[in-house]
């Protein structure tokens, strides 16, 4: 019994369990037990726990190449904004450099009243202006504009015993006298009878382009007027198309061509050529794009003066004249803008049912629109000005100009492709409305010139080098040349 326990005892000690030496398996360390045969222990492993984590492997690597992803864009982004960076300085130094006609303006005072010195001069001239249409008149008009003016010159003799009143109200009341006596004037009493078309009131609408081409000088010349014939009843140059590009640095110009008919126009053939100046830099060439054909003439902006030229196709003299006002804005001083500026284009003639009118601005007016009308006189062969309208629009604030039924409307940009019109002044009212909205399309970004034509109630535009027309309409009548 003692020999069976002690054998028993013996082979319990040689099968007994024994441990493996620490494994480290995906974390702490591990003891794995095993049989003890002998001197030996004995151990199973499962050597799968050994396995290469793929898929830990596979996260890890997908994380790290988007880590490397947006690396490359933020890299990529970095780059893009170093580019640019040039790019934006030049923006801010363009719109500094615009800022500063308006810092002028205000530095200068020119947006404050009139002193009473100045305000007393006006006064004098416009009641001996006053006096000179009621003497001639003699009109409930007339009469009921002497009144007014009786009441301004006692409310000034009172500012000069004490300054209580508002000066802005009164120079306010000026430039509407001042609108008033010029509209009294000579404009043709039936130019709005019942049987004209102006009697339709203010454009409603203006159609998209029913004329779309390249300019016949190319579409390098950027910059230029265009248009057909606008006299009515014209004997020279009844059905013609003109076109007047700026060819030196876009803006000056110095010859016309001229096409007898719009098939000619279309096809570019038989055109005539009219040289006006022996070179875009004389003192009779062109400056800016505001120019119409009117009649047998050319009028547009004299090179880097206050004058409107003449020009005369058959004769070739160029004749002038002053236009008035207090320093009159010219050599890119007062340009059409309103986010990017057409150089030069100070100022703009233009021509409607009633005549010629030139389009611009003065120091004296604010850099507000100032619209004044020509008038040829064959018998002294002199062109003159014979009445002058002051706004409140300012001229850096629209795109462009044009008159029609001695309407001056205005338009604002929308977008690369689309303009606005979007005031009006009426120069026989002396009302305004800024509230219009008639778009018009186009094909780049920059209008150089826009006129109206009163033969066929149609828009002309220079526009990047392509030529548009566009019908209007008055209140729903769409005029068809």
């Amino acid at each position: 019994m003692s020999l069976l326990l002690l054998s028993l005892m013996l082979l319990l000690m040689l099968t007994s369990t024994c441990h493996c030496a620490g494994l480290e398996v995906n974390g702490p360390t591990q003891r794995i037990s095993g049989i003890r045969k002998g001197d030996s222990c004995v151990c199973q492993v499962n050597s799968t726990i050994w396995a290469f984590p793929v898929r830990k492997y596979e996260t890890v690597l997908n994380e790290l190449q988007t880590c490397e992803g947006s690396l490359k864009n933020l890299e990529e982004q970095l780059d893009i904004s170093i580019q640019q960076f040039p790019q934006f300085e030049t923006w801010l130094a363009n719109l500094t450099t615009r800022v500063q006609p308006f810092q002028y303006l205000h530095q200068r005072g020119l947006y404050t009243a009139l002193t009473l010195r100045r305000l007393d001069e006006e006064l004098g001239q416009l009641e001996t202006d006053i006096g000179a249409v009621h003497s001639q008149l003699n009109s409930a008009n007339t009469h009921k504009l002497s009144t007014e003016m009786s009441k301004l010159r006692d409310d000034v003799t009172r500012m000069k015993m004490s300054d209580t009143m508002n000066m802005r109200s009164v120079r306010e009341k000026l430039r509407y006298l001042k609108n008033s006596v010029e509209s009294s004037k000579t404009i043709p009493k039936d130019f709005r009878g019942e049987h004209s078309q102006c009697y339709k009131g203010l454009i409603t609408n203006i159609s998209e382009p029913v004329t779309t081409m390249v300019s016949p000088s190319g579409k390098a010349l950027v910059s230029g007027s265009w248009g057909k014939q606008a006299q009515e009843n014209s004997k020279e140059q009844k059905n013609s198309y003109w076109v007047l590009p700026l060819v030196s640095s876009n803006i000056y110009g110095n010859f016309l061509r001229v096409y007898p008919s719009y098939e000619d126009f279309l096809t570019i053939k038989n055109a005539k050529q009219f040289i006006f100046a022996p070179s875009p830099t004389d003192p009779k060439a062109s400056e800016g794009p505001g120019a119409v054909l009117y009649g047998d003439a050319l009028y547009y902006h004299c090179y880097r003066s206050a004058d409107i030229c003449r020009y005369d196709l058959n004769t070739n003299i160029v004749k002038r004249a002053t236009l008035p006002g207090t320093r009159v804005g010219y050599n890119n001083r007062f340009p059409y803008c309103y986010y990017e500026c057409e150089a030069n284009s100070d100022v703009d003639v233009e021509a409607d049912e009633t005549g010629l009118w030139a389009i611009y601005s003065t120091v004296g007016n604010h850099g507000n629109i100032v619209v004044s009308r020509l008038e040829w006189d064959s018998q002294t062969e002199t062109l003159n000005v014979t009445q002058t309208w002051e706004t409140r629009i300012f001229k850096k604030a629209v795109t462009n100009a044009f008159m029609a039924c001695g309407v001056l409307y205005a338009t604002r940009f929308v977008d690369d492709n689309h303009e606005e019109v979007f005031y009006a002044f009426d120069t026989a009212s002396s009302k305004e409305d800024n509230s219009l909205v008639l778009p018009m399309e186009k094909l780049g970004k920059a209008v150089s010139s826009l006129s109206y034509n009163p033969t066929d109630k149609q828009l002309y535009m220079y526009n990047a080098g392509y030529l548009l027309a566009f019908k209007t309409s008055y209140r729903g009548v769409v005029w068809n040349p």
